[in-house]
């Protein structure tokens, strides 16, 4: 009677490892995705540039609207911007070249290079992008991951759909090693966030290898961090920030940038607590390891 319920306790233990093993795999999976970029003090600037911002058109016409952060800054230096009366600045102030705008340069170098180094998501790895769908981004919908692309991206016609899949904490993160060039009248739209009040490119950045261009028209969500040049055709829509590395910022008339909330690290939402991922792992660990030795004990008594 004695062996037969060690053998009872022994299959229970083994269905209880395999769930647990199974909600660790699930819990990496759901973790892997989520490979966040810290803009750190960048997050308080619209837009930010090495060698000026330039902004065409009539006075009083492209727009910035910055959140109850004020994070609706722009900066640059060593050049200074040109244009500006025509530039409306709501919850943000031109920084020129002060103290603030050099931080935040180096923040976003650090930024750059860390999305640069990012490792790839399992369900994109070994694939580039860059030939994807003959060249066009336009038309797909896309799960979160670490997207790599050897040359440039696209968006030659139509929508490109980023599916966060009613989770929280979807992150895309498109690693680009030359342009960025959308077409006039394209789109990206981020769906299926289980934030009913989700803010449209806050977990979406755009690294580009050298330049970026926004036909007239056209619609992106995400953070641009580019490594040169940023260029936004006219009645231009951007949900995220423009940051320019190296180079200039290039507005050319009617154009609105709408800055999302700076978003906590670990977390899906702005504002909100990040998960503590190493405690949860070190609790699954630790219940793992006392089973396997409770398996033993009953496996030696049999």
């Amino acid at each position: 009677m004695a062996v037969r319920e060690n053998h009872v306790a022994i299959n229970g233990t083994k269905r209880i490892l395999s769930g647990l093993v199974l909600a660790t795999a699930i819990f990496l999976h759901h973790n892997a995705r989520a490979q966040e970029v810290d803009l750190g003090t960048a997050n308080s600037f619209a837009v930010l540039s090495y060698s000026g911002l330039s902004v065409a058109g009539a006075v009083d016409t492209s727009t910035i609207n910055g959140g109850i952060e004020n994070n609706g800054n722009i900066g640059s230096y060593p050049t200074a911007s040109t244009g500006l009366e025509n530039l409306v600045i709501n919850n943000g102030i031109n920084q020129a070249g002060d103290a603030n705008t050099q931080n935040a340069q180096a923040a976003l170098t650090a930024a750059y290079s860390h999305a640069a180094g990012l490792a790839l998501t399992p369900a994109t790895s070994g694939n580039d992008y860059t030939t994807f769908n003959g060249g066009n981004l336009g038309g797909l919908t896309l799960t979160p991951g670490v997207y790599y692309f050897s040359s440039s991206a696209q968006i030659t016609s139509g929508q490109l759909t980023l599916n966060d899949e009613g989770n929280p904490d979807a992150v895309f993160v498109f690693k680009i090693g030359s342009t960025l060039t959308t077409a006039s009248d394209s789109s990206v739209k981020t769906i299926n966030d289980p934030d009913a009040d989700a803010v449209p490119g806050v977990s979406v950045f755009w690294q580009v290898g050298s330049s970026a261009t926004l036909g007239a028209g056209s619609t992106l969500e995400g953070n641009i961090l580019a490594n040169q040049s940023i260029t936004l055709g006219t009645t231009v829509t951007v949900d995220g920030r423009l940051l320019a590395e190296g180079a200039a910022v290039t507005l050319d008339g009617s154009d609105t940038i709408n800055v999302p909330l700076a978003e906590v690290q670990g977390s899906g939402s702005p504002g909100s607590s990040a998960p503590d991922t190493g405690s949860t792992l070190l609790l699954l660990g630790s219940a793992l390891a006392a089973l396997i030795a409770f398996e033993r004990r009953f496996s030696a008594l049999a």
